[in-house]
């Protein structure tokens, strides 16, 4: 059905305009040919627009008299001829008039148009055999309907075509001068053989070759010189190339001169008016022109026909891989199609030496409640870590298995074979995939493990269809019992370059690789973990280790063995908010070292490569290095910044201190505590290019900070309209970071450009956004790996001017920060100058108090006394000025 809206400007549109102000009867409109639809097939159908009044004149008003059983209404001849003498032009059926008036029957079918398949609303059938037609349609089965009641609209029906009578367009002309006729006339042979020789029995013999007569003669073909060929037609290109000539001039602007034109507007007097609203010329080209300037102005509501598909097809051919392009471009999606049940993109990580390979950590979307609900049915189904390449984004390579769901896990920055994740029940699992290592460096990623190679599109890729996923059993788990006792929100691995007692007391690292890590959960507890063993083997350990072990199976490697279910944290920090007995709830933490994890591919290349050439895994002897002296590192930065549930940033110190009363080992106080996010604080980050610039993000807004400066952040974002859920600095730009959001569009910050509000706000997906991770593939190509919360892993390639910095970029970046650090002082400072004005200001408002409280009684009395001889005097002033008084009456007033 047509909206109202348009009905009344179609009605509305065709009311006459009137001119001057006498009164005057229309003329009627021309009669001409009525427009039928015999260009569709289908001359008997004249469409028709009927507006709200003539719908009400004949009954058939749209959803009440007409509907959708029955759309059509039955109009006599007779009523609208009745129309014809009360309306006259003005009647809707008056340009088909010619058709009715020959029309044979007595009642004339007008259908309604509800789909606007002939362009207006209503259209009328004018033959009494397409009425026919129309109104005894052949009836359909009931079982037809009720088969035609369950098949989707979107499903294709086939009609069979309609044979109709072929009508000569001139196409047999063409085709009968463009075939191909025999010019030559046929030479026939006739081959004749003896009927007593049919079913002979067939001798084969030698002959001799040289003999013409008996032997295969070959006819060779030669050119005929009494023979020659006329070209009748030859096809000839050229190409007129203009002659160019480029010149240049330089006028010189001897002075400027400002010049100013006034124009007035042509006006008709009222006779003129009168004269022209009365004319025939112009009655008749309005009223011809209305039903045109109707179509045109309800196609340009329907669609803008102005617009050049053909420019702007071309501008987004030559806008793709622009350098000014600023959008991410979708490369490749990850979905496991083989585990259909609801889960969600946790975590993810790239693999730090296979270039296009990467691992993704997927849980299921239950809340607590529901988990507890579910817990039988959470048994069943694994909690995996699944490793997709770029060649295959179907069948994952790898699948690593663990007791519950992974949240957080991390690649070992010594060697990337080993891998350690937290589980939402607590738990650390480590992993060790050395014995899958061929098979996955061996994926046809597009291209080997050099940066300079660029990645193949994906339909040049193959990937191997009949490998079925392997799945990797964890090597060893934490202790439940002296472990976290909720989920382990962040994990992250300390240094190859130090290692930490019992009291946070930093050393050099003994083993020479990375042996610690360091966890923060919901309990409100931040754990640092050793995978050495606690006591160096002796051999009468070893031989009772030997009584006392326990078969494994043959899949598992042992190189975490010694850990498994007994592994117990170093050491335990509990973020207290002093003045309660509560702790803050870490979610997120970074540590002074984490940026140099950021540039350590190329010595966990060489590792790999040694690895490779036949040495040892170090991880296979930790306890190689137990025996080895402690050296203490002095002036190592302990401490390390914390994000909360609350939404607050802590900065605080690992190293222990001990209780003067107790002797016990206890945690130090905060150093600084900010409440900046209104949400839980998912982000917690250092910049790859400056080591104390660390981004924070949680609830709706975004903060700087800069390690050292405890005023506040550096920059503090106004509240995003959606809530932030993801967010990470760009690789290769200082002053680039991308944030996600849980509507599915992530904000592109760009600092240089703009530091108020994002540069760029691209869509990606239509729900919450769960990580963030980009990666660097080559200086030309960069990738950034976006997961969401239905389980899918986006993989979009980053643009030229998002990857690649300008000049002085990194410069730039350092004097904003060192700006902003400026500003912040300055603010302090005027803070401290105003508390100490406000300081003053009260002791001064302390002083006239006690003033006025030791004054006697006489100075009240004369004070009182001169404020009332004022008062007189201003009194005097103003009735002199007034003239109520005079001089010497004011001699006596004074005298009173």
């Amino acid at each position: 059905m047509a909206p109202k809206s348009q009905k009344q400007k179609s009605s509305a549109g065709r009311k006459k305009p009137k001119w001057g102000k006498t009164k005057q009867t229309l003329p009627d409109r021309e009669e001409t040919e009525p427009i039928n639809m015999e260009r569709m097939g289908h001359p008997e159908i004249y469409p028709l627009v009927l507006t709200t009044q003539t719908q009400e004149i004949f009954n058939c008003r749209i959803d009440e008299d007409i509907t959708d059983e029955q759309p059509y209404k039955l109009i006599k001849k007779e009523d609208i001829f009745a129309d014809f003498q009360n309306r006259a032009a003005v009647s809707d059926f008056y340009p088909v008039k010619k058709v009715i008036q020959e029309y044979p029957g007595d009642e004339l079918l007008v259908v309604y148009d509800k789909d606007f398949k002939y362009g207006v609303n209503f259209y009328l059938i004018g033959t009494e055999e397409g009425k026919e037609n129309y109104l005894n349609s052949p009836e359909v089965p009931e079982e037809q309907e009720e088969y035609k009641e369950h098949i989707p609209e979107d499903i294709y029906i086939y009609k069979p075509p309609i044979s109709k009578p072929w009508v000569s367009l001139g196409s047999e002309k063409e085709i009968a001068e463009e075939s191909v006729k025999e010019s030559t006339k046929q030479i026939t042979y006739m081959i004749s053989r003896k009927r007593s020789e049919f079913g002979a029995p067939i001798k084969f013999s030698d002959q001799n070759a040289s003999n013409v007569k008996d032997a295969y003669i070959e006819c060779i073909a030669y050119p005929d010189r009494h023979f020659a060929l006329k070209q009748l037609e030859k096809d000839v290109g050229m190409q007129v190339v203009p002659k160019v000539k480029d010149t240049s001039t330089q006028t010189r602007w001897t002075y400027p001169k400002n010049a100013i034109t006034q124009y007035y507007p042509r006006e008709l007097s009222e006779e003129e008016k009168e004269t022209f609203g009365q004319s025939k010329p112009l009655s008749d080209f309005l009223n011809n022109t209305c039903i045109s300037v109707e179509i045109a102005l309800q196609q340009n509501e329907i669609m803008n026909t102005f617009i050049d598909d053909w420019k702007c097809l071309a501008e987004e051919e030559s806008s793709f891989g622009d350098k000014t392009d600023t959008h991410l471009k979708e490369y490749q999606s990850f979905t496991d199609l083989h585990n259909l049940t609801e889960k969600m993109v946790t975590s993810v990580s790239w693999h730090p030496t296979i270039y296009g390979l990467i691992a993704v950590s997927v849980a299921a979307r239950l809340s607590l409640e529901e988990r507890v609900h579910f817990s039988g049915k959470l048994l069943l189904q694994p909690s995996l870590i699944l490793f997709w390449s770029f060649s295959d984004p179907i069948h994952p390579q790898l699948m690593l298995e663990s007791p519950d769901d992974i949240f957080c896990f991390k690649f070992c920055p010594s060697d990337p074979n080993i891998i350690a994740g937290g589980c939402i029940n607590g738990q650390i699992v480590m992993w060790d995939i050395t014995a899958h290592a061929d098979r996955i460096e061996n994926i046809k990623t597009g291209g080997s493990r050099s940066k300079k190679v660029t990645l193949k599109p994906m339909f040049l890729l193959e990937p191997d269809s009949n490998k079925e996923a392997t799945y990797i059993r964890h090597c060893a788990v934490s202790s439940i019992e002296n472990g976290h006792k909720k989920v382990i929100t962040d994990i992250h691995w300390l240094s190859d370059t130090f290692e930490i007692n019992r009291s946070g007391t930093v050393f050099e690292n003994r083993n020479g690789i990375c042996c610690q890590l360091v966890t923060c959960s919901a309990d409100c507890t931040i754990c640092f973990w050793d995978i050495r063993p606690q006591k160096a083997l002796t051999p009468q350990l070893i031989e009772k280790k030997k009584e006392e072990h326990i078969e494994t199976p043959l899949d598992v490697p042992s190189t975490f063995l010694h850990l498994d279910l007994s592994w117990k944290p170093l050491t335990k920090i509990r973020l207290s908010k002093g003045e309660t007995s509560l702790d803050h709830c870490p979610t997120k933490i970074s540590l002074s070292e984490d940026n140099l994890l950021y540039k350590a591919q190329d010595k966990i290349l060489a590792q790999s490569k040694a690895v490779k050439a036949g040495e040892m895994n170090p991880y296979h002897n930790l306890e190689a290095g137990l025996a080895n002296h402690l050296k203490p590192i002095e002036d190592f930065c302990t401490k390390f910044f914390v994000g909360t549930e609350e939404g607050g940033v802590i900065y605080t110190d690992w190293k222990m201190e001990r209780d003067p009363e107790t002797g016990r080992l206890m945690t130090k106080k905060p150093v600084s505590l900010s409440t900046i996010h209104d949400g839980s604080v998912h982000t917690v980050q250092r910049s790859p290019f400056y080591k104390d610039i660390i981004l924070t993000i949680g609830g709706w807004n975004v903060a700087i900070w800069k390690e050292g400066v405890m005023t506040g952040p550096l920059l503090q974002s106004s509240c995003a309209p959606k809530r932030y859920t993801a967010g990470h600095w760009s690789l290769t730009r200082p002053g680039v970071f991308y944030i996600g959001r849980e509507d599915g569009y992530i904000d592109i910050w760009d600092l240089l450009e703009k530091t108020h509000e994002p540069a760029l706000s691209q869509n990606i997906c239509i729900t919450m956004i769960t990580y963030i991770k980009p990666w660097t593939f080559s200086a030309k190509q960069q990738f950034i790996a976006i997961a969401d919360y239905y389980g899918t892993l986006h993989i979009l390639e980053i643009p030229w001017t998002l990857s690649h910095p300008s000049t002085n970029e990194v410069s730039s970046m350092n004097y904003y920060f060192e700006r902003e650090v400026k500003h912040l002082e300055y603010v302090e400072e005027r803070k401290k100058i105003r508390e100490q004005e406000k300081k003053e200001m009260e002791l001064e408002l302390e002083k006239t108090k006690v003033k006025m409280y030791q004054k006697s009684k006489e100075q009240l009395e004369a004070e009182l006394k001169m404020d009332y001889e004022s008062y007189l005097e201003l009194e005097k002033n103003i009735l002199i000025n007034l003239g109520f008084i005079k001089v010497k009456e004011t001699m006596s007033f004074m005298d009173l």
